[in-house]
């Protein structure tokens, strides 16, 4: 199998190894000083809650003045395998939605079963449909109904918006994109920045895109683990904060459009057991994350957050009475604050390993520079000894 991907075609598995080592390579936030709370896990990302699979599909090519339909061409595909690939058992979870101008389709189930029963996607806002037919015809070519038995399916897929670099109206997503990103997902470390559903986006008027972080609890908190990760596509540049320092104004030069006019997804994985009502409660905290973070959610912005368990496998299963298990609420604090801290570093680490890109038009997001983000934390006295 081959995919086309900035205008070469490479073997499938010599792209995933590519990015995986890419991956590994690149420095993140916590490498170049910056302070976080918490503990992170070893891959300090979602895939450390296990059997949770992220895989992508990126899509670059051309450059110079927009033609619709031929580029240039800015954009992905994500997926989510909340137990892997192969697994077809579904999971507790639950959404939430902090400013509703975007899409996550599949939620309204979601909210009325408890349940998410395949992985989650996240893409352009233009390509939501055809990856969402995608899901669902990869799902029939396993060959296989879902542990519930039946040959449906309501796909969760999310998205942001990359008009600004993309060729958005083109529709260069194809289902084939998304069958890689489906089939091509991992444990492991996880590709971040511009990768995927975020190879066109923005963030804080920075080059955004994709990032991922997680925290596992210490043993008297049950040792469990939360990995959150993002697609990030929001934010103004003035009110941008890491680590609690104004680092938005501290660089205020090749700003890209001036508003709040992007979206943020947010995906949050746990092994801990919750049920759905104690997920909608986790899914509400990365709103405190974002706000780490300087995100006030515009009134242009999206902000839709999903968070799932991978406790109780089996619940779905329609035959017998199922025994679950669940923490008391009295002991979901630690998961809380570990949620928050998580969100707070992915859309940090989705900014330092961010690129500059020139998309359409020769419209240009310079990366977050390096170097001016450790003077202004030097500056403030954050930088991590």
């Amino acid at each position: 199998m081959f995919l086309y991907v900035a205008n070469r075609v490479v073997p499938v598995a010599l792209l995933a190894l590519t990015f995986s080592a890419h991956a590994q390579s690149k420095p993140r936030a916590r490498d170049l000083g910056v302070p976080f709370d918490g503990t992170p896990g070893p891959n300090n990302a979602i895939t450390d809650v296990a059997s949770v699979e992220v895989g992508h599909t990126t899509l670059i090519s051309g450059s110079g003045k927009l033609v619709v339909g031929k580029g240039p061409v800015r954009t992905g595909v994500t997926a989510i395998h909340p137990r892997g690939k192969t697994s077809n058992d579904a999971v507790f979870a639950a959404w939430f939605t902090l400013n509703g101008n975007g899409e996550m389709t599949g939620t309204t189930w979601v909210d009325d079963s408890g349940f998410l029963n395949g992985p989650v996607m996240i893409t352009n806002t233009h390509s939501v449909g055809v990856v969402r037919d995608a899901v669902i015809a990869w799902k029939v070519r396993r060959g296989e109904p879902d542990m519930e038995g039946y040959w449906w399916s309501l796909p969760v897929v999310a998205e942001t918006w990359d008009g600004w670099l993309n060729d958005i109206n083109g529709f260069h997503v194809h289902a084939e994109d998304a069958f890689h990103a489906l089939d091509t997902a991992h444990s492991g470390p996880v590709e971040e920045g511009n990768v995927g559903g975020g190879t066109g986006m923005i963030c804080n008027e920075f080059k955004g895109g994709i990032g991922t972080s997680s925290r596992t609890l210490d043993a008297k908190a049950g040792g469990y683990t939360v990995g959150v990760l993002v697609q990030c596509n929001y934010g103004r540049r003035a009110e941008l904060r890491i680590a609690g320092v104004p680092v938005g104004k501290e660089i205020p030069e090749h700003p890209a459009y001036g508003e709040d006019v992007g979206s943020i997804i947010v995906i949050v994985a746990t092994d801990a057991p919750l049920i759905p009502p104690q997920l909608k409660r986790i899914a509400k905290k990365v709103s405190l994350g974002l706000g780490r973070d300087g995100s006030y959610s515009g009134d242009g912005s999206g902000d839709i957050f999903l968070a799932f368990s991978t406790a109780n496998p089996g619940a779905v299963s329609p035959k017998g009475i199922h025994q679950l298990t669940m923490l008391p609420n009295d002991s979901l604090d630690p998961i809380f604050l570990a949620t928050v801290q998580a969100t707070e570093e992915a859309v940090v680490n989705a900014m330092v390993a961010a690129e500059t890109m020139k998309g359409i038009d020769d419209h240009e997001v310079i990366a977050l520079p390096h170097d001016r983000l450790l003077e202004a934390l030097k500056k403030y006295n954050r930088l991590a000894k």
